[in-house]
């Protein structure tokens, strides 16, 4: 009973947050996309909770908002760490062995292609087609700060500078 009810309040607090999106940005289904992307700022991902209730509160079909949010690539199902770590693998970043680096940075914090988010939800890992950075290859974007001509050694640097400043 008492796992319930501390259930239940996470849940209203959980939901009183989303309650302050929703009103800021009026109730307004046309604007589900930004409002979408503050959910997720918060909670660092949409669960399937916050869809339905985003859905309800917008009077829109569930199966539309979830379409918006698996439908863009910057939205996440899934929980995702503090920091982002992006690796491009891309065809000119692929070619400079941008796959030396993926291995390095999995070994180093323990993630595979099945598990892209360490166990303490430090950093999520996110291979992607292109950053539009070609010249800099290999690049990888860790919290949107751009790391150009990256090695397997310089990831290591920028990951034990990241986790060193947690401390």
């Amino acid at each position: 009973m008492q796992e319930t009810m501390e259930k239940t309040r996470g849940m209203v607090h959980h939901l009183a947050a989303v309650n302050t999106i929703l009103e800021k940005n009026h109730y307004d289904p046309g604007r589900l996309i930004p409002i979408l992307q503050e959910v997720q700022e918060v909670y660092k991902y949409l669960s399937k909770d916050v869809i339905s209730y985003v859905a309800t509160s917008l009077d829109v079909p569930v199966a539309h908002v979830y379409g918006v949010a698996t439908f863009y690539a910057h939205f996440s199902l899934e929980p995702k760490g503090k920091h982002i770590i992006r690796l491009c693998d891309g065809t000119a970043c692929h070619v400079k062995k941008s796959h030396d680096i993926l291995n390095t940075i999995q070994n180093k914090l323990g993630l595979s292609e099945e598990v892209r988010t360490t166990k303490d939800a430090l950093f999520t890992l996110e291979l992607v087609s292109c950053l539009g950075a070609c010249g800099l290859a290999p690049v990888m974007v860790v919290d949107d700060v751009v790391h150009g001509q990256t090695t397997p050694e310089k990831a290591v640097e920028i990951i034990d500078k990241i986790i060193a400043e947690e401390k």
